[in-house]
């Protein structure tokens, strides 16, 4: 399939969209491994979602084929999931932790607390934006549009 043409400020978003995807997650991956965030399979998902975004990325870079951009937009989807069960597992950690240290402690105070907690519990928004990020790069995409049947 040929892609057709997209205007050039359109053009130009997409680019900068895969940029700040490409800069966020090179950026975000070296953190999570300086981090040593490899303890267990939870802490290795979004250390190995990263990598393999790229290198789909990658493939689309080289082929231009709309089955490595299908590949990288359910990537996508799985940051963005991943993002939210990150949320979801550092907050219960902070919950978990705080209430061993406090035992009474509840509501709005403990929700505050393991808000505040020492493991960051909006970090993993940064999965998800960065998902929505590529998804906006693959959204009504030229290589995604069907071609005219004669």
């Amino acid at each position: 399939m040929t892609p057709t043409r997209e205007p050039g400020a359109l053009a130009g978003i997409r680019r900068l969209l895969v940029l700040v995807f490409l800069l966020g997650s090179v950026g975000t991956g070296t953190e999570l491994l300086l981090l040593e965030h490899t303890e267990d399979i939870w802490q290795l998902i979004p250390v190995l979602l990263f990598p393999a975004a790229l290198l789909v990325l990658a493939w689309y870079g080289v082929s231009r084929s709309a089955a490595a951009l299908r590949a990288f937009r359910g990537l996508m989807v799985l940051l963005v999931l991943s993002g939210g069960l990150g949320a979801w597992l550092h907050y219960k950690g902070n919950v978990e932790f705080e209430l061993e240290m406090s035992p009474a402690l509840g509501g709005w105070a403990l929700f505050r607390e393991a808000m505040m907690g020492a493991t960051p519990s909006l970090a993993p928004g940064t999965m998800l934006w960065l998902g929505l990020i590529g998804l906006a790069f693959t959204f009504r995409h030229p290589v995604l549009r069907p071609e005219p049947t004669f």
